[in-house]
């Protein structure tokens, strides 16, 4: 019985008594692991990532308050100078 079960492992290769697969199966199964890790790396932190997009919409907040404050701001100085444009009448 011991022999049987000697011989049956050195028939079965590495991966096969291990993890229960072929060296085909595991490599195709490494390979989808790896390139799953690059993919969600490079979605999570690449050029076109989550984190640039959330910084982007950061930046959009910004400049639209910003306009909205050199709106307010424009309108105070046309009022200023139609004030002051009434006031000189060598303006005309």
């Amino acid at each position: 019985m011991s022999e049987l079960l000697d011989e049956i492992a050195e028939e079965q290769s590495l991966p096969k008594r291990y993890f229960g697969l072929s060296w085909k199966r595991l490599s195709l199964f490494s390979l989808i692991v790896v390139f799953s890790g690059i993919y969600i790396g490079v979605i999570l932190f690449g050029e076109n990532s989550l984190q640039v997009l959330l910084n982007l919409d950061e930046y959009e907040n910004f400049l639209r308050e910003e306009v909205s404050t050199l709106k307010s701001e424009n309108a105070g100085l046309q009022k200023e100078l139609f004030e002051l444009n009434e006031l000189d009448p060598d303006s005309k």
